[in-house]
């Protein structure tokens, strides 16, 4: 785990490579997301709304964004998340999140650090682009 006071402008964290998504994948994420959008796991849904296959869910690939952020920095310091969906995300792709350093500000002892998050899939395309705010906590770190 990385601490906020360690990280610098324009540092990398480690990417978060996924398996492709299966069929699988989109039936388990439609269970427990609860968003059974038949578009996501019914081929024959898909082909009606004029696509070609199904293809995942939006919040699956916001929610391996989340496992990048979590898995290096404090989850208790994620101030804020954005995301925008940009490009669908088709059944078989596989999924590539990254975040990058964009801003350090300190100010009241409070260190805020801002990443520049993104999805993407393998040829290059990018699904999901956003931004997160981790913050460090004065009160919090001095453990009252």
């Amino acid at each position: 785990m990385r601490e906020l006071e360690t990280l610098a402008v324009g540092e990398e964290l480690p990417p978060l490579v996924l398996p492709a998504i299966s069929r699988t994948t989109l039936a388990l994420f439609a269970g427990a997301s609860g968003d059974h959008n038949p578009i996501h796991i019914d081929i024959d849904a898909a082909r009606s709304a004029g696509e070609s296959d199904v293809f995942a869910h939006g919040m699956l690939s916001m929610a391996y964004l989340g496992t990048l952020l979590t898995s290096h920095l404090t989850q208790a310091q994620l101030h804020t998340w954005t995301v925008r969906f940009v490009a669908k995300t088709p059944v078989h792709a596989q999924v590539t999140c990254q975040g990058t350093v964009r801003e350090i500000h300190e100010q009241d002892s409070r260190r805020t650090v801002v990443l520049d998050i993104t999805a993407r899939l393998a040829d290059g395309t990018t699904t999901l682009r956003g931004s997160a705010t981790f913050r460090t906590d004065p009160t919090t770190e001095a453990g009252t």
